[in-house]
């Protein structure tokens, strides 16, 4: 189906509705697991949930510019690098594989060891990215060679502050903790123990300064981040 544009006004109307996840092409559920623009503003991945694909298509025309496919099973995250040269993928098999957003080539396929992928973050200069798996591990790791950097114990989600120092995320799977950990040794700076549910997300302040979370309640929580 062709992108369907709207009427432009300046009330925060529609602009673009894409459906590029259709469940006759796919045979599979249309949920879509993630959608995130790219930091130069001019593309769009989705990540299309259980017709296991990833595609890259442009953010004002709606055209499919790629489809990745490689995942065996449902596909819930799809992020960026920073410059905008690749994308990440990962989901419920527990692979992340790396592409070349400009050619569309796979890059490298990096095994968490682990049945799934909670989440992933990309470093600010694109040369590392984190990974927070089912199994309570969180995984720092070169996405050019696939070699792990640094291992340490938590769970999803997971972000990375935007002067590359530390990573917020989870403590364990389901825990109501947040720990922050130097990005470069994993060592623990703190661990929060005032929110009283489920994290599912967070996010650092751009001056890397403070962490934003919520989850399974009606509380957003402000944390001193340093």
């Amino acid at each position: 189906m062709p992108p369907q544009a709207a009427q432009h006004e300046n009330s925060g109307n529609l602009l673009l509705s894409y459906n590029g996840h259709l469940p006759q092409t796919a045979g599979h559920s249309n949920v879509v697991g993630e959608v995130s623009w790219s930091p130069d503003g001019k593309y769009i991945a989705s990540a299309g949930g259980y017709d296991k694909t990833v595609q890259v298509w442009d953010g004002t025309s709606g055209q499919t510019i790629f489809t990745f496919r490689g995942h065996p099973d449902f596909v819930g995250r799809a992020r960026w690098s920073p410059d905008s040269a690749r994308v990440a993928s990962g989901g419920n098999d527990g692979i992340v594989r790396v592409w070349d957003a400009t050619t569309g080539n796979h890059l490298l396929t990096f095994d968490t060891r682990s049945n799934v992928v909670d989440d992933l973050a990309w470093s600010p200069d694109s040369t590392q990215i984190v990974t927070a798996a089912r199994d309570g591990t969180i995984q720092v790791w070169n996405p050019a060679t696939g070699n792990i950097i640094v291992t340490y114990s938590g769970g999803g989600p997971v972000a990375w502050s935007s002067d590359g120092k530390r990573i917020v995320s989870g403590a364990v799977f389901l825990d109501h903790t947040v720990q922050v950990r130097d990005a470069t040794t994993g060592s623990n700076a703190f661990i929060y123990h005032g929110y009283d549910n489920q994290v599912n997300v967070l996010d650092w302040s751009p001056d890397s300064k403070r962490i934003v979370l919520a989850g399974l309640d009606t509380i957003v929580q402000v944390w001193q981040g340093e």
